[in-house]
């Protein structure tokens, strides 16, 4: 009797049979998929090759129409050119110019000219504003080249302990006291031997008179006669134009009087607060600036000063050279008033050009009056020598040296103070052409700076050379200051 818990054999058999039936089934199912997965992805492939295969051809396709249309493009282009060479210009009829058809030239000159003429009109509102203000304007100046003149004595003051303004105002003083006792000690040798002077100038008169009657002129009497009775006419009305209203010439002679004093007092007290506060001064105007422009503007008006400054120097120097030498040369021709003629030539070359011309005729005229016409004459000679001494020996030495302007440009602006503003003008236009050649001169070296700077930044700099095979020889320099504390 068997167990109920045995399976027979034959169902294990079955069992074992069905199970493989089974994965053979799972087996052929899997190969199925991945054959038919093998035959999408070949059909795909083949696929994407036809449509690579059709986008080349397209492509080329294109391409070839593409080339055949600039080629015939390129045909007509010739073809149209050689029409145009070959048939004659046709003649059109002008059209209207309109803005966009102005010149380039025509519109930049255009720019230019109306800019030009707005700074014209803004320099000449300037210049009569100046003008207007004349009697604090010139006083200022003054002020200014005296200062310029007398800066490096306060600095040097004040270097040995004493306070500026004790400095600044000693300073103005001791100018203050040399002008006067020059121009004091000139006045009394005038005052002294005027009475001669006078006789000598009676006696000159005749002499000029025979020399005119007997001379290379042969002048007659009656038109020596005729002359002299213009100029007493011509003097006479002048007097009676004078003295027909008194008070209008003492009112004038009391305004000019008191403009000299303002001016005077102007001069003093500009002087002494340039010398004694200049910096504090300088610096409240360069704060009236631009923020922006405070640093040129600064670096300007220093390197202005520094030009004021050695045309001072220069002009007392030369103006001290001119006097020494034509009172050397009065001195020997036993002409009178030499103080006076020396103290007259100093201050009168301050004015470059004309003020030593103007000095140098009344010494002639001194001359001539008081020793005759050859003494006069030599008297010109020497006043010549020295002015071309002066001319071609100091002025280019000092002033092209110092200042730097051409002697064209000294001429032009003289001329030009002149116009403008008589002595007092050509007292100032030399003084202020240097001034604004060292300004431009400045301004331009700091604007090329900063582009040499970026351009030798940009170079390409060379490779530094090989060292030898065995290394340096020498060790390397040491840096700036090094070694030193």
């Amino acid at each position: 009797m068997t167990d109920q818990g045995d399976v027979p054999g034959g169902e294990k058999r079955t069992a074992k049979d069905g199970f493989e039936r089974m994965k053979g089934a799972f087996r052929r199912s899997r190969e199925t998929r991945e054959a038919h997965r093998f035959a999408q992805e070949e059909a795909d492939a083949r696929e994407s090759a036809e449509v690579a295969k059709e986008a080349a051809a397209e492509a080329r396709e294109s391409a070839e129409n593409f080339a055949l249309r600039l080629v015939n493009q390129f045909e007509r282009l010739r073809e149209e050119r050689q029409e145009q060479l070959a048939a004659p210009e046709p003649v059109t009829a002008p059209k209207a110019v309109s803005r966009t058809d102005v010149p380039y030239g025509v519109e930049l000159s255009a720019q230019w000219a109306w800019r030009f003429l707005v700074i014209v009109a803004a320099g000449y509102l300037i210049v009569r504003a100046l003008g207007f203000l004349s009697i604090v304007v010139v006083p200022v100046v003054i002020a200014l080249l005296i200062a310029a003149l007398v800066s490096p004595v306060v600095n040097g003051l004040a270097r040995i302990g004493l306070k500026r303004s004790i400095s600044a105002l000693f300073v103005v003083l001791g100018v203050l006291v040399a002008v006067i006792a020059m121009l004091s000690f000139a006045g009394t040798q005038v005052a002294n031997g005027f009475n001669d002077l006078a006789g000598q100038t009676v006696k000159a008169l005749d002499e000029i008179r025979d020399w005119l009657i007997n001379g290379p002129f042969n002048a007659s009497e009656t038109q020596i006669d005729t002359w002299l009775n213009t100029v007493q006419t011509t003097l006479e009305e002048w007097a009676a134009a004078y003295a027909s209203n008194p008070f209008s010439r003492v009112s004038e002679v009391g305004g000019v009087a008191l403009d000299v004093f303002a001016g005077l007092f102007i001069v003093l007290f500009s002087t002494y607060f340039f010398c004694a506060e200049g910096e504090r001064i300088w610096g409240w105007l360069v704060r009236l600036a631009p923020r922006a422009a405070r640093s040129r503007m600064d670096s300007s008006g220093r390197v202005a000063w520094v030009s004021l400054t050695q045309f001072t120097r220069a002009t007392v120097i030369v103006a001290a050279v001119d006097a020494v030498g034509i009172m050397i040369i009065a001195t020997a021709l036993q002409v009178p008033f030499v103080a006076a003629i020396g103290v007259l030539v100093f201050l009168s070359s301050f004015v470059p050009l004309i003020g030593a011309t103007v000095a140098g005729a009344v010494a002639v005229l001194v001359a001539l009056v008081s020793q005759g016409p050859v003494t006069a004459l030599l008297m010109l000679g020497g006043v010549i020598l020295v002015q071309q001494l002066e001319a071609h020996g100091l002025q280019p030495f000092l002033l092209g040296r110092w200042v730097r302007v051409h002697p064209l440009g000294v001429i032009l602006a003289v001329a030009t103070g002149i116009v403008l503003g008589g002595v007092a003008g050509a007292l100032v236009a030399v003084p202020l052409v240097a001034a604004l050649n060292a300004v431009a001169n400045h301004l331009t070296a700091t604007a090329t700076a900063p582009a040499q700077a970026l351009a030798q930044a940009q170079a390409p700099t060379s490779p530094p050379p090989p060292l030898p095979a065995n290394g340096p020889t020498s060790p390397p320099p040491a840096s700036p200051g090094a070694g030193s504390v």
